[in-house]
């Protein structure tokens, strides 16, 4: 092992360790009736387990490896002097979090000279994690089980799969909601099990399309590599390889062609 995968490797053990961490101090939150729920400036909420938990992943990250950056959507980012930047979402899906719905999640990204090299999402309630790093596979956690490999599907048409959203109103705010009705109408079931769960779908082959008008940069850092070891595509609506764009298609490559179309509105009729 070169130095250069030596250092992904380590990180990637370490970002597996510390999103469990973080889900810990999550799941001591979850459902208590007396957890305080704050809005900030765009009207989002956000608790206390949300700053616990990113504080947790920004102090061991900070023991291991000082020297690189860091980024959370709840804290003041981090400069630092290597070629590494992690960036964190201590809480994917704080709406279902402060509503007592399991499916939200702790995402860590790293990017290594801007690409994005390694991921890990973390699904405390369900005790689900999915992981990947570039040319080491994606890998499934369930339980107490040992790690085994996460695979897209190999459902060939939208027709036939399941299309997964985290919030519908958001097509309306970019002014797409034509987009989210030919998906609807295509697919044999929509549902909005959304969020970093929606992704997770993806790459364990239960769920063939994820689109998201609107996400930040924490939101997404730790997808690509996931998605695409599992053997699928992450993209942005242009069909670009990005986390910068501020929306999403993840899938699970067989239905890409035809997901970009309507999302393009460039199918044919």
């Amino acid at each position: 092992m070169n130095a250069h995968r030596q250092d992904i490797a380590a990180r990637l053990e370490l970002a597996v360790d510390a999103a469990r961490g973080a889900g810990r101090i999550t799941l001591e939150y979850f459902r208590r009736e007396d957890l305080t729920i704050e809005r900030k400036g765009d009207d989002s909420p956000v608790t206390v387990a949300d700053r616990r938990a990113e504080e947790h992943l920004r102090r061991r990250i900070a023991e291991v490896f000082p020297d690189d950056a860091v980024v959370g959507e709840e804290l003041p980012d981090r400069e630092g002097d290597s070629e590494f930047r992690w960036i964190l979402d201590p809480i994917d899906g704080t709406k279902s979090f402060i509503h007592g719905v399991p499916l939200y999640g702790t995402l860590v990204g790293v990017e290594h000279q801007g690409e994005s090299v390694l991921g890990v999402i973390l699904i405390p309630a369900t005790d689900e994690c999915v992981y990947a790093a570039r040319g080491q596979g994606a890998w499934y956690l369930a339980d107490d089980e040992p790690p085994r490999p996460a695979k897209v599907s190999d459902c060939p048409r939208l027709c036939e799969g399941l299309f997964l959203t985290s919030e519908v109103s958001t097509f309306d705010e970019v002014g797409r909601r034509d987009a989210y009705q030919r998906l609807e109408a295509t697919a044999r079931l929509s549902r909005s099990w959304g969020d970093c769960y929606g992704y997770l779908m993806i790459a364990t082959g239960r769920a063939e399309v994820m689109v998201d008008p609107v996400v930040a940069v924490w939101d997404l850092a730790a997808l690509p590599p996931i998605i695409e070891e599992a053997g699928g595509t992450f993209t942005d609506w242009q069909g670009c390889r990005t986390i910068h764009s501020g929306n999403s298609i993840a899938t699970n490559g067989k239905t890409f062609d035809e997901v970009l179309a309507i999302v393009r509105g460039t199918e044919k009729a």
